[in-house]
């Protein structure tokens, strides 16, 4: 049950820190922040970006997981 918590919570701080990042290409993108500012904006999105492949790559092995759990389920009916 905790576990399933943990994932959830995860999961919700991936679609965050996934919107976040979207504000900031959304911004650079704008043309309207200073040369300093768009490094500022690029390097937090550098950060966000690394964030996000983490918490996919964290959720792709769970998934893994259940899918071979899953096996072994199918594998002890027949």
């Amino acid at each position: 049950m905790a576990q399933a918590k943990a994932d959830q919570d995860s999961l919700k701080g991936l679609e965050k820190t996934i919107k976040k990042l979207e504000q900031v290409v959304s911004k650079l993108e704008s043309g309207e922040l200073s040369l300093d500012d768009s490094i500022q904006k690029f390097e937090e999105g550098v950060k966000l970006y690394k964030e996000c492949k983490k918490n996919l790559s964290t959720a792709e092995k769970k998934i893994v997981q259940l899918t071979e759990s899953l096996k072994e389920v199918d594998l002890e009916v027949d």
